[in-house]
C-alpha cells in the first residue's frame, strides 16, 4: 500500500492537523468575530460592574461578621477603619439552625411560600379567566383591554399608596364597610388582615400581565381546532380541557415561572404598604431588607447571607421546574 506524503510538511495526506491551543483558538475566534465581541464588550462591563461584583462582594461580607459598627466609615474629618472578621459559614448556620432560626428565618419562609403560591395562582387563574372573557368577539372589546391593562401601566408604587389610602382605618373600603354594617378589619395592623391585603394588592397588580400573556396566547391557538372539537360533539369545558389548556402550555409554564419569580422577589407591595413594620408579614426580601437597613445596627451579613439564601433556593427552584416540564413534555411526545 502506498501511502502519500506532503513535500513541504512531511505530513501523510489524509492525517488530521493537530488541535491548536486555547490562546490560539482565542486569537483566531477575535480575528474573524471581532465586531460582535466589540457589541457585546459594554453590555459584558455593565452586568459585571451592576451584577457581578455586587454578588461577589455579597458573597464575601456573608463569610463575615459585618455590620455598621464594624465597617469602614467617616465621621465628620474622622475615618475609622473596617475592624469586621472572617466567620466562615457561621452566618448561615445562625440562619439556618440558630435559637431564633424559626422565627427569624423559617417563619418568613413559610410566608414566603404561601404567598408566592396564593398570588401565582390568583393572577393565573383571574387572568386566564379575563383573557377568555376578552378573547370572545363583543362589543367594546379594545376598550375592556384598555381598561384591565390599566394597574400594570400604572407605576407600583403609586397603586401601593392608592391601597393604603383605602385600607387606612378611615379609608373608603372601611367606610363602606361601615355603611353595610360590617366588621371593618384592621387592614394595615392585624397580622392575618395584613397578609390579606398584600396578596390582594398584589393580585391587582399581576394580574394584568398575565390576562396580556394568556390572551396572546389563545389568539395563536388554531381556530380549526375548536371547530373540529364542536363537530365531534365536545362539550364547552371539553374544549377548553382538550385544546385552550394543551395550547397555552408553553405560555403558561414561561408565565408561571416568571410570576413565581417575581413574586418570590416582591419588595415594593410589601415595603410601600408597611414599610418596616408589620414583622410577620414580611417576606423573605423584606425582611432582609430590615436587617440591613431597617434595624441597628444594621447587620449587612445576615442580610447578604439572606440574599444568597434567596438566590440558592430559585435556582434550585426553576432547575427543578425546567426538569419537571421538559419530563412532561417528553411523555406527551410519546
Amino acid at each position: 500500500m502506498t501511502v502519500a506524503i506532503d513535500r513541504a510538511t512531511g505530513r501523510r495526506r489524509g492525517d488530521r492537523a493537530p488541535e491548536p491551543g486555547l490562546g490560539r483558538r482565542l486569537k483566531n475566534s477575535y480575528r474573524r468575530h471581532w465586531y460582535a465581541y466589540a457589541m457585546i464588550t459594554p453590555v459584558a462591563v455593565v452586568l459585571g460592574v451592576l451584577v457581578l461584583y455586587p454578588l461577589a462582594y455579597g458573597l464575601y461580607l456573608t463569610l463575615t461578621d459585618a455590620n455598621s459598627l464594624n465597617t469602614a466609615r467617616t465621621i465628620g474629618v474622622n475615618h475609622i477603619d473596617a475592624t469586621y472578621k472572617f466567620i466562615g459559614l457561621d452566618n448561615y448556620k445562625d440562619i439556618l439552625f440558630g435559637a431564633t432560626s424559626y422565627d427569624r428565618f423559617w417563619s418568613h419562609f413559610i410566608w414566603t411560600i404561601v404567598w408566592t403560591a396564593l398570588c401565582v395562582a390568583l393572577h393565573y387563574s383571574i387572568g386566564l379567566g379575563l383573557a377568555l372573557l376578552l378573547n370572545q368577539r363583543m362589543r367594546g372589546r379594545t376598550v375592556y383591554r384598555l381598561i384591565l391593562i390599566l394597574p400594570w401601566a400604572v407605576p407600583t408604587f403609586v397603586t401601593v399608596f392608592g391601597w393604603r389610602f383605602m385600607l387606612a382605618d378611615g379609608g373608603i373600603i372601611n367606610l363602606f364597610l361601615d355603611a353595610l354594617h360590617l366588621p371593618a378589619p384592621d387592614w394595615l395592623e392585624d397580622t392575618f388582615w395584613q397578609r390579606f391585603a398584600a396578596i390582594m394588592v398584589n393580585t391587582w397588580c399581576g394580574v394584568p400581565f398575565m390576562m396580556v400573556s394568556l390572551l396572546g396566547g389563545l389568539q395563536s391557538i388554531d381556530s380549526s381546532l375548536y371547530e373540529a372539537a364542536e363537530m365531534d360533539g365536545a362539550t364547552a369545558w371539553q374544549r377548553f380541557r382538550y385544546v385552550t389548556l394543551p395550547g397555552l402550555r408553553s405560555v403558561s409554564s414561561t408565565v408561571v415561572l416568571l410570576g413565581i419569580i417575581w413574586t418570590f422577589n416582591q419588595f415594593a407591595v410589601i415595603f410601600l404598604l408597611f414599610g418596616t413594620t408589620a414583622p410577620d408579614a414580611q417576606i423573605l426580601v423584606t425582611w432582609a431588607y430590615y436587617l440591613g437597613f431597617g434595624q441597628q445596627p444594621r447587620d449587612f451579613a445576615q442580610s447578604a447571607a439572606y440574599g444568597i439564601l434567596l438566590l440558592a433556593i430559585l435556582i434550585v427552584f426553576t432547575s427543578f421546574y425546567r426538569r419537571w416540564l421538559n419530563r412532561n413534555e417528553q411523555q406527551l411526545a410519546i
